[in-house]
């Protein structure tokens, strides 16, 4: 459950063509995740800023909403519109959207 000061969404009411912030660790990415997702790790945000668009809304997702909760209030406190995914790429997953791989055969969320 995220705080309740931090917007938050779930996977089902995502919507459509949004930017989609994925910040698991790079072998949580290469496992599986979102096809259109921009990966950008929680432990390289700050010095990665630049490569978010600041007129665009951003969705944040991780393995099950609990890094992706800090880094949506991190993002809201520096000037972007921020939401964070509830529930995560476990949720993303159970749901049946869709998943690729960057290191596996049959992508996976881990």
């Amino acid at each position: 459950m995220t705080s309740p000061n931090v917007p938050s969404v779930t996977v089902s009411d995502l919507p459509a063509g949004t930017l989609l912030l994925d910040v698991r660790e790079q072998d949580e990415w290469d496992a599986g995740h979102a096809p259109d997702a921009v990966h950008i790790p929680m432990s390289e945000l700050a010095g990665r800023l630049e490569e978010l668009p600041a007129d665009q809304d951003v969705y944040v997702i991780c393995r099950s909403g609990g890094r992706s909760a800090r880094v949506t209030a991190y993002l809201n406190g520096n000037g972007w519109d921020a939401t964070n995914v509830d529930g995560g790429m476990q949720s993303w997953e159970s749901s049946g959207k869709a998943l690729v791989s960057e290191s596996q055969s049959e992508p996976q969320v881990i």
